[in-house]
């Protein structure tokens, strides 16, 4: 069995991020057999600046983009049904808002360094779940804290990170890290520190992606 790492740059409030992970999951899947993958979750904010109480979906998608309301609510159909082939469910009647994601990157750098890659693998979903498939606020403590709890996570412990500045620095730090690295939109999903594959790509990009990591291990 070959090591595979992968690092896979993203944030909560991405769409195309819950796509690419969804296939990913599956590409790894199929060459269960010839690697062992070891995934990391690496931050990434798409708006780093955004208030508390975040904004309307559809008019900051249509002024970041200059797009119209009828090609926002296009797009997010396509995602959508990109979601469904994958396995990936969007509730768009539920996901309204988009919000600051920061204290979600704390919480995934606390189960990684605490917990293992394993739980940080399972909050990532649980979080993504909370934001895209129940239409929750992912700024919001309480709706992170569930998250955590549905992981399998300690609640107690979380709450503790959240309330405070805890992993404030390593996160800041390693957002910085990708961004001097050219890394300006997510996904990006780097192989053995040396393949980059971008955006919510299909399963059989990302399934060929590693077997060309495998083939060169």
């Amino acid at each position: 069995m070959k090591p595979i790492r992968i690092d896979f740059v993203s944030d909560i409030a991405c769409p195309w991020c819950a796509v690419g992970l969804a296939s990913l999951e599956q590409a790894i899947e199929l060459i269960k057999d010839e690697a062992t993958v070891e995934l990391h979750f690496q931050p990434f904010e798409l708006n780093p600046h955004m208030g508390s109480d975040g904004e309307d979906i559809v008019e900051h998608l249509s002024q970041k983009y200059q797009m119209s309301p009828e090609q926002v609510a296009v797009n997010q159909q396509r995602i959508a049904q990109r979601g469904e082939e994958v396995g990936f469910h969007f509730n768009q009647a539920g996901r309204r808002r988009i919000y600051n994601t920061f204290d979600a990157h704390r919480l995934l750098h606390w189960a990684e360094a605490e917990c293992g890659g394993h739980a940080q693998h399972k909050l990532k979903r649980s979080l993504l779940e909370a934001y895209f498939t129940q239409g929750e606020n992912p700024s919001n403590h309480a709706v992170l804290l569930d998250a955590v709890e549905r992981a399998g996570l300690d609640r107690t412990r979380a709450g503790e990170v959240v309330s405070s500045d805890e992993f404030r620095n390593e996160v800041r730090q390693s957002q910085q890290l990708y961004i001097s690295q050219g890394i300006n939109s997510v996904p990006a999903v780097i192989i053995n520190q040396r393949y980059l594959v971008q955006g919510g790509q299909p399963v059989e990009v990302f399934e060929g992606a590693l077997r060309q990591a495998v083939a060169e291990t």
